[in-house]
C-alpha cells in the first residue's frame, strides 16, 4: 500500500504544518516523535515505520487536495488506522494494558485540543524523566517489547532476578505513579 513520496508532496505537507520552513521542519519532527510514542505505547510492531507511514499518508491526502483543517489531529486518526492494520498484518495481539490511560484517547480537533495533547505528552515525558533510573528503565523495558512481548518480559524478569508476576506488579506500581504524576502536572500541581 505504500506509495512513494515525491518532493512536492512532502513540501505540501511541510507547508501545511507551518508556512515558515524552519518551524515546519520542527513541527514535522515533533509530530513524528509523538507518533512514535503513540505506536510504542500501543506495543505496535514497528513504531518508527508506522509513524513514517502515517505521515506519508497524511502527505498523500494533502496532495490529493483534501482540505485538512488540523493536520495533527488528522494524523492521529490515520495513526489509529495504521495501528489497527499492523495488528492484522502481523498476527500481533494487543496487550491487555492500561498504559494508554496515560495518553488522551480523544483525537484533538482544534488548535487548543492539539496544545492540550502536546502538554499531556510533555507531562508524560517530564514524569518519565523524574522517575528514579531503575523505575524508568523498568517501565520502558516492560512496555517497549514489540513482537514476542511475553518472551522479552520473561527475559527482563530473569535479568532482574524477579518472577514474572513480581515484575508485572512493579510495572503496575510505576505505571500508577506515572498516571498520578501526569494528572498532577496537567492540573498544575507539579511543574516539569
Amino acid at each position: 500500500m505504500a506509495r512513494s513520496l515525491t518532493p512536492e508532496t512532502f513540501r505540501k505537507l511541510l507547508d501545511k504544518l507551518d508556512p515558515d520552513q524552519d518551524r515546519a521542519g520542527q513541527r514535522y519532527e515533533q509530530l513524528r516523535r509523538a507518533l512514535i510514542r503513540f505506536f510504542e505505547w500501543r506495543n505496535a510492531p514497528f513504531p518508527e515505520e508506522h509513524s513514517d507511514e502515517t505521515l506519508d499518508r497524511l502527505a498523500h491526502k494533502l496532495d490529493e487536495g483534501i482540505d485538512i483543517r488540523n493536520p495533527g489531529a488528522y494524523c492521529y486518526e490515520i495513526a489509529r488506522l495504521v495501528f489497527l492494520e499492523s495488528l492484522k498484518g502481523h498476527g500481533h495481539k494487543r496487550r491487555p494494558l492500561e498504559s494508554h490511560d496515560l495518553r488522551d484517547q480523544s483525537v484533538p480537533d482544534t488548535a487548543d485540543d492539539d496544545r492540550r495533547h502536546e502538554r499531556r505528552l510533555a507531562c508524560l515525558d517530564g514524569c518519565l524523566r523524574a522517575l528514579p533510573h531503575h523505575s524508568r528503565e523498568l517501565i520502558l523495558d516492560y512496555h517497549h517489547a514489540s513482537r514476542g512481548a511475553l518472551r522479552q518480559r520473561r527475559a527482563l524478569a530473569e535479568r532482574l532476578g524477579l518472577r514474572r508476576e513480581v515484575l508485572a506488579n512493579r510495572a503496575q506500581r510505576v505505571r500508577k505513579r506515572l498516571e498520578l504524576c501526569v494528572a498532577n502536572c496537567l492540573d498544575g500541581k507539579r511543574t516539569i
